[in-house]
Parts: structure tokens; sequence; C-alpha cells
């Protein structure tokens, strides 16, 4: 690192019941070379092995919370509580960073950002990666992001988004899908200073909970733009990317 008083970092994994998957994402963590990590792991109650796995990275995890969750969002509040880093990002059991040096590489990068994005990468649950999600799915990562690049959709994954912990506001759970949309708007529309770091940040496990979710969090996302950007721009942000989505399936055939 240039600086030595570097930032904490706190890094927030949710899992449940994911026994084959859940080391992936401990050993992507524990093993960073960025030497001021937190890391907090958030367990539904997990009944399939998985807290036993976790227990085995217990020195090298701040924070251990095993008890039962109303919901991925809840969870993930959970872990917003109990972090106490400068940063905070959230890196979901099936996920992992691109690099062991990643973290490292991201706050050499540039000093003092409220956020720093990157791109993703996605994977299959052998670990094998597809393509950036630029290259593989209709939404592609803008050079420079805004709050109001996301009325473009959801352009940035939140597996590749460190920001301020003073910045990043709870969760609403009363969104059981798209809730990290509006997380991510929230962030940037606080955010000053947002940085490209111009890497893969993350590996980014195909298949997970959106996905299973597609129509619900297509009325969430509505709903929350709404919200946040009033009618003309929501109606014209839906035509925009369902124009986008049909003509990426009919030109690639590609699900993501």
């Amino acid at each position: 690192m240039k600086n030595l008083n570097i930032p904490k970092v706190s890094v927030v994994t949710i899992v449940y019941n994911n026994v084959n998957l859940i080391e992936r994402t401990l050993r992507s963590v524990t093993g960073q070379t960025y030497s001021n990590i937190e890391y907090v792991v958030i367990d539904g109650a997990s009944s399939d092995g998985t807290l036993e796995i976790i227990k085995k990275y217990s020195d090298r995890i701040a924070t251990i919370v095993s008890e039962p969750d109303k919901g991925i969002y809840d969870a993930m509040n959970k872990g917003l509580n109990k972090a106490t880093g400068d940063y905070i990002i959230f890196m979901n059991s099936g996920d992992s960073f691109s690099a062991l040096d990643v973290v490292e590489k991201v706050f050499d990068s540039e000093e003092g950002a409220d956020v720093y994005f990157g791109e993703t990468n996605l994977v299959n649950e052998s670990g094998n990666i597809l393509g950036t999600r630029s290259e593989l799915s209709s939404r592609q990562l803008p050079e420079k992001l805004t709050a109001n690049s996301m009325l473009k959709g959801m352009v940035v994954c939140h597996q590749s988004f460190f920001v301020r912990r003073s910045l990043a506001p709870q969760y609403d759970t009363k969104y059981r899908c798209s809730a990290d949309v509006l997380w991510v708007v929230r962030c940037l529309k606080k955010a000053n200073k947002i940085v490209n770091v111009h890497m893969n940040v993350s590996n980014y496990l195909v298949g997970g909970f959106s996905i299973s979710n597609q129509k619900k969090s297509w009325k969430e996302r509505f709903d929350i733009y709404m919200s946040e950007f009033g009618v003309v721009r929501t109606l014209t942000a839906h035509v925009f990317i369902t124009l986008r989505y049909l003509g990426h399936r009919l030109s690639k055939n590609n699900k993501y």
C-alpha cells in the first residue's frame, strides 16, 4: 500500500445452507493481501454443515452471527450493523474476489473516494469464468457511475462496489428481490467522489436470488424507480431496458 494509514474495509458475507460453496468465499476473503480487512459473516442458522466450515476460519473472521433471519436483506442489515470499517462491501456465499490482491489494488488506485467500483466476472458453480457481466448480459458497466446510471438497470454488482460505510443506508426489507437496487441508488446519491478502478473486482455466481424471482424483481424495480426518479424518467427507463433486453436476447440468445 502507498499509505500506511490505510482504511479499514468491512467485508460482509451472507450465507444460509450453502455448504458446497461457502469455502470458496471464505478463502477468497481471508486470503486477501490487504492488511486492514474486518470480516463479518452472517449465517441464517444453517443446518447442513455450513457453520462448521465457517468456524474453521474463525481466527480470521472478526464477527460470526448464526441465527434465523427474515430474508437476505434482513441478514445484510445485520452485517451493516456489525461492521465498523471505513468502507463496506458485500461478498455473499458462492461469490468471491477475482484475485487475492484485488482489495489492495482497489485502495491503491486512488485515495479518498466515497465509492470504488469495477467489473464483475460471471462464474458457474464450478468456479469457471464465463465472461464479464458487461460481455454476457444486457447491462454494461458505465465508465462513470452515478445514481442516474441506475436508470439503465443494475449496471454494477454490489460484489464489485465498495462504499463508505457512513454513506450506506439500511436495506429496505419491504423489497424482497430488488432492495439492492435501491441501496446502490441511495449510496450513489450521497457519494461525491466515485472511482472506476478499471479491473475485474469479483466473481459472481450466476443463478442466484434475483434470477429465480425475476418477475417480482422487475415489479419492485419499477416501484423503486418511481420513488427515486419520478414517473416520466421511470417510464422512459423501462422502455429502454425492455428494448435493450429483447435485443440482447434476440442477438445473442444469452440468458444472463
